[in-house]
């Protein structure tokens, strides 16, 4: 049982409609969905729709659906409301912007006027294994700017991490964990050049909007933790507990890919699967930590 009441646990599931429901998602929701419950709390569905390219209407009803045939309901979400509407990302972006501002009028942004191939070029390698890469800092304040202002780029904005801080979390499944700013990751985007917010600081703003009191996701996400919580002090609000589950694998260790459509939900659902085979192997597991 977890150590939550009713009054304090806000747990969350989080589904981004740019294709239809993968198993190894649908676990993670699964997991989140029983902590809430457990804790004799309340779940939040949020649609984190903020990829304008790959983002669909049709997934969104698509994981809804999905979602309610394994049997996970939720308190509050876009098709029912609540009191932290509204619950699509996409009809949040003034609250990311407000959060923007903050962080630039406080020291803590500066736009980058790199290019993807740039950052490649001179990026340091990553610590962690398959952690995107370390950039180098070229637009930095203190390193001077580099001259892509001049040719009329728009920039993006990263948040400027204090170089040589640990940052420190006790994990809900993987217990403590430490990460280094600035060599376990380095500045990282927050709004992208095509004035969208990027996945890092959306996230922190609607999980303390919202009341999120435990994130759950998965293992692949450990380092994100460790920027989101710079970001969380930066904006003076308290990070939530974080709960990260291991990555659903093939009989070789190997993950399973989320693009793979064999294994969305929808097609276990046509091919006759039950909700209980699914959820019978995963309490097999012991995810619960």
């Amino acid at each position: 049982m977890i150590a939550a009441s009713a009054k304090t646990y806000h747990g969350r599931i989080a589904p981004s409609p740019t294709g239809l429901l993968h198993l190894g998602h649908a676990r993670t929701f699964w997991i989140a969905w029983q902590r809430a419950r457990q804790a004799g709390g309340q779940i939040i569905l949020r649609n984190e729709d903020l990829d304008p390219q790959r983002s669909k209407v049709e997934f969104v009803q698509a994981f809804m659906e999905d979602l309610r045939w394994l049997g996970l309901g939720w308190d509050e979400g876009p098709d029912i409301g609540g009191p932290h509407a509204p619950y699509n990302q996409s009809e949040r972006t003034h609250l990311y912007r407000d959060a923007l501002q903050r962080l630039i009028a406080s020291g803590h942004a500066y736009p980058c006027y790199c290019s993807r191939k740039e950052v490649q070029l001179s990026s340091r390698a990553p610590h962690a294994e398959d952690e995107e890469a370390i950039y180098a800092g070229t637009c930095r304040p203190a390193l001077g700017m580099s001259n892509a202002k001049a040719e009329g780029r728009k920039p993006c904005w990263r948040f400027r991490v204090p170089d040589g801080e640990a940052v420190r979390f006790v994990d809900g499944h993987f217990g403590p964990k430490e990460y280094v700013a600035g060599r376990d990751f380095g500045d990282f985007v927050i709004w992208r050049p095509d004035d969208v917010p990027a996945y890092q600081l959306a996230v922190v703003v609607d999980d303390a909007l919202m009341g999120v009191t435990e994130v759950v996701r998965g293992v692949d996400l450990l380092v994100s933790t460790a920027r989101q919580i710079l970001l969380f002090r930066a904006l003076s609000w308290e990070p939530p507990a974080f709960f990260h589950c291991p990555l659903l694998t093939d009989e070789h260790g190997v993950r399973l890919a989320k693009r793979n459509d064999a294994l969305s939900l929808r097609t276990l659902r046509e091919q006759g699967r039950e909700p209980r085979e699914l959820i019978s192997a995963w309490q097999r597991e012991k995810l619960m930590g």
